[in-house]
């Protein structure tokens, strides 16, 4: 299977991804019923944002060329994935990765996330029968050459212990944060609450942190963000907040909030499901210099860096941690 007919069939299963075929809209419901966190409306923007920026034929030949990845692979290796369960099919451009440069893989996919990676490697194999020999799933990753994982901080030490004779990849918790000057417009506004709301915040692009000028003016942004007060309507996301809104109230701690996401005045990066951490600065520069390459900081949002609404849309080129998986599997 030459490099051509890889990038046929990806381009081939984006046109799938995108159809009304009723056993792709069978799975995506089966995924939204096994996971109460994949609503139809996320599965439907992560899989509309795999088919668009990922499996588009022009993008997916000059990603080829810019790598200069060889047209056969006479070497292939086993590569095993782990892969993460937050959001919906978070742990594609991995199998994408992996499959373009021309090796096999072995996937444990989170249970999570089962239902959609799965369908679609199935479908691969519909159109073309040799992808069974490319492709397989398995609970434990045995005998492979190399290793890309993702997970917690807490599983990552076993990653580490399991994986670390090999040749790998590990990824960590990480999250994502903006920086506000004060003078967004309404637009800015409605776009950045796209950053923190959509797929309930659980990816580690979404925002978890602000950080505004002193004197900043929260009521503009937390009416933008009502545009999603709907998603207070859900029982696991209103779950959290009357949770964490309780334990506001009883430790009396200062809040602000619009009934769907809680203000909090925090320092740490991380913040719980539905709520989102501030923390005044005076020096734009110097927190923009202090997050630069910090472990914990997959992308910073802002007028001067990724822009607004833009932080769930990666490219191709967007790799997870900043490690470019491409150049790690063409060095094995």
């Amino acid at each position: 299977m030459n490099l051509q007919h890889r990038i046929d069939l990806l381009s081939e299963l984006g046109r799938y991804i995108l159809s009304e075929d009723e056993n792709w809209a069978a799975a995506k419901e089966l995924a939204s019923r096994k996971n109460g966190w994949f609503t139809p409306e996320f599965i439907d923007r992560a899989v509309g944002q795999v088919a668009h920026a990922f499996l588009d034929k022009d993008k997916l030949q000059d990603w080829a060329a810019k790598y200069d990845l060889p047209i056969e692979s006479k070497e292939p290796k086993t590569v095993g994935i782990v892969m993460a369960g937050n959001i919906p099919m978070v742990g594609f451009h991995d199998f994408l990765a992996v499959f373009i440069s021309g090796h096999h893989m072995l996937i444990k996919p989170s249970s999570k996330d089962e239902v959609l990676i799965q369908h679609l490697v199935g479908k691969l194999a519909e159109w073309d029968a040799r992808t069974k020999t490319i492709i397989a799933f398995a609970e434990r990753l045995k005998g492979c050459d190399a290793y890309i994982a993702t997970g917690s901080n807490n599983s990552s030490r076993y990653f580490d212990y399991y994986f670390g004779k090999y040749p790998n990849i590990i990824r960590r918790n990480r999250t994502s944060v903006a920086i506000l000057s004060g003078d967004e417009t309404t637009e800015d506004l409605e776009k950045l609450a796209d950053d923190v709301y959509v797929y309930f915040g659980l990816g580690c692009r979404n925002v978890t942190k602000l950080y505004v000028p002193e004197n900043y003016d929260f009521v503009p942004l937390l009416n933008a963000f009502k545009k999603y007060n709907y998603l207070a309507d859900h029982h696991k996301y209103k779950n959290n907040y009357d949770y964490n809104l309780a334990l506001h109230i009883l430790n009396y701690k200062f809040y602000m909030s619009n009934e769907s996401l809680i203000l909090f005045e925090n320092s740490a990066l991380f913040s719980p499901i539905c709520q989102l951490n501030f923390e005044y600065y005076i020096d734009e520069t110097g927190i923009a210099t202090s997050l630069a390459g910090h472990e914990d900081v997959q992308c910073i949002v802002g007028k001067n860096y990724i822009p607004f609404g833009a932080a769930q849309s990666p490219a191709l080129d967007d790799f997870a941690d900043g490690i470019n998986t491409i150049e790690f599997l063409k060095r094995l």
